[in-house]
């Protein structure tokens, strides 16, 4: 059985370290241990900063026009890999291929962005601030990041924290998920094969003594994290105790409102897609929908039974399937009991999920796809992420109701309407107290030069990740006042009637 080891410049062959922890990596589609992760220590830790210290000064002096060539290579090396890393992926996440792929794309849209570096990374100049005074700005690299990832997007997130600080001058540590590592692991080797120098992109392993490691260490500047809202809290807490700018993502509770004149068919397409997609283990799914109006809910749910029970739940290599197992058998026993106390507290189950086996597969972490009606706003169930293919139907009787559901919940990533109205939806998204809003949008994931953040319990940090967001994040700031006395402005020629100093400065130096 293979074990997946740290990616630690200067370290043994394939890393090392570890202290002899290990965790099983499962395969969701048998119930069958296919290889362990090492779980790294503090001292596997101050290996990787001490290589990174090493390397990223000078990367940091390497133009931004070179390092955005390296990141150019990477995104070549990962599209010609696509392949490869989507069946590894789905090997250890249970997502079907299609959705791999589109994980490893999101990533990869980020990693075009820091393509751009040399671009967004110019400064501001004011020529005349003063008498003879110039003022301008540049932003510089903060040293050593680091990213803690989450299990459901193995390839994506990775990429949305560490191209934007690599292509910005930094060194990276990422820790992904030690539930389905190998993804990460092979993006390490393949920005080390385009040319980033040894100590740039490491990848250490480990549960929460790595992650406090990470969070207490002296010489890490900055850390982004994805996980849920309860450990975002405590990484932003302790992370910023310790000196250092934290982003922390959490959890969500995405709605989708439903108004009398949406398509119902296209909801009804979309939800199909954003409720149960990846077994619904997105931050950005959409297990929450509100009919405005009893008319509206009823045609809605009896629309919603047929797709729902005509979904196809398959191993992660079945093209035809719409999504696969969960991750492992402990989330699938969450799920399950959240579907359990929707029950008990009284919410309707029109499709029950649970207890589904997928024959010559029955050990597999498989879970049908589940819809509740007459869901209340009280409801624990209601309350909390679910994160598995649960969709809830909360009956709203007027636009205001609708609008107040997810502006008062604890949650605020994303929210959706689906309307012809464009005033409804004009007020709608200036109002809505949510951080990423779709106007006939299921999953509204902003594109890779726009930034991603929710708000309330569902970040922590006060920068959204990629975009513009994200190289302010990475870098920081200097600003310079300047001003040269009268007499310095124009040297002198030379002596021996050669050329002057200021033809001489005229010079256009050979660049890259």
């Amino acid at each position: 059985m293979r074990t997946i080891d740290h990616v630690i410049a200067g370290g043994p062959a394939g890393g090392g370290g570890g202290g002899g922890r290990t965790s099983d990596i499962w395969d969701p589609n048998t119930g069958q241990v296919q290889a362990s992760v090492t779980l790294g220590t503090s001292a596997d830790l101050d290996r990787a900063v001490a290589a990174a210290q090493a390397a990223q000064p000078g990367w940091a002096a390497t133009n931004p026009q070179r390092r955005a060539r390296v990141m150019f290579r990477f995104k070549e090396l990962v599209e010609a890999n696509m392949d490869a890393l989507a069946h590894l992926l789905s090997s250890e996440h249970g997502k079907v291929i299609a959705d791999s792929r589109g994980d490893i794309q999101r990533g990869l849209e980020v990693i075009e962005f820091a393509c751009g570096i040399p671009h967004v990374l110019k400064g501001e100049y004011t020529q005349g601030a003063g008498p003879g005074i110039d003022v301008y700005s540049m932003r510089q690299p903060l040293g050593i990041g680091a990213g803690i990832t989450p299990f459901n997007f193995p390839a994506m997130i990775p990429m949305w924290m560490f191209g934007v600080a690599i292509a910005c001058g930094n060194a990276f540590i990422l820790k992904p998920s030690e539930r389905d590592p190998s993804v990460p692991v092979r993006l390490a080797e393949l920005m080390r094969e385009a040319g980033a120098p040894e100590g740039i992109l490491q990848v250490v392993h480990g549960d929460k003594e790595m992650v406090d490691a990470i969070l207490d260490h002296p010489a890490i500047s900055a850390v982004s994290f994805v996980g849920s809202s309860d450990i975002a809290h405590y990484v932003y807490r302790r992370g910023v105790y310790a000196g250092k700018r934290v982003q922390a993502m959490g959890g969500a509770k995405n709605h989708g409102i439903v108004m009398p004149d949406a398509d119902l068919d296209q909801v009804v397409a979309d939800l199909s897609g954003a409720a149960f997609g990846s077994a619904g283990e997105r931050c950005m799914a959409l297990p929450v929908v509100v009919p405005v109006g009893e008319r509206t809910a009823d045609a809605l749910r009896e629309k919603l039974i047929p797709a729902i029970e005509g979904l196809r739940v398959g191993v992660s290599t079945d093209a035809d399937a719409h999504y696969g197992p969960v991750v492992n058998a402990a989330h699938r026993e969450r799920v399950e009991k959240w579907i359990q106390t929707g029950v008990d507290e009284g919410a309707e189950l029109v499709v029950d999920g649970r207890g589904f086996q997928l024959q010559g597969h029955e050990n597999g972490f498989f879970i049908g796809p589940s819809l509740f009606d007459r869901v209340t706003p009280d409801m624990s169930a209601y309350k909390e992420e679910i994160f598995g293919p649960v969709l809830q139907i909360v009956r709203a009787p007027d636009f205001e109701t609708a609008l107040r559901l997810p502006s008062e919940h604890q949650y605020g990533n994303g929210v959706a309407i689906f309307t012809r109205n464009g005033h409804a939806a004009r007020e709608f998204a200036a109002r809505v107290n949510v951080g990423m809003v779709g106007i006939n949008v299921p999953i509204p994931v902003p594109v890779a030069y726009h930034t991603f953040g929710g708000w309330k319990r569902s970040a922590f940090g006060d920068i959204n990740q990629h975009g513009t967001e994200g190289v302010r994040f990475w870098t920081k700031t200097k600003t310079v006042t300047q001003r040269w006395p009268d007499g310095s402005a124009l040297p002198r020629g030379s002596e021996d009637g050669g050329p002057s100093r200021i033809q001489d400065a005229f010079v256009i130096p050979t660049m890259g």
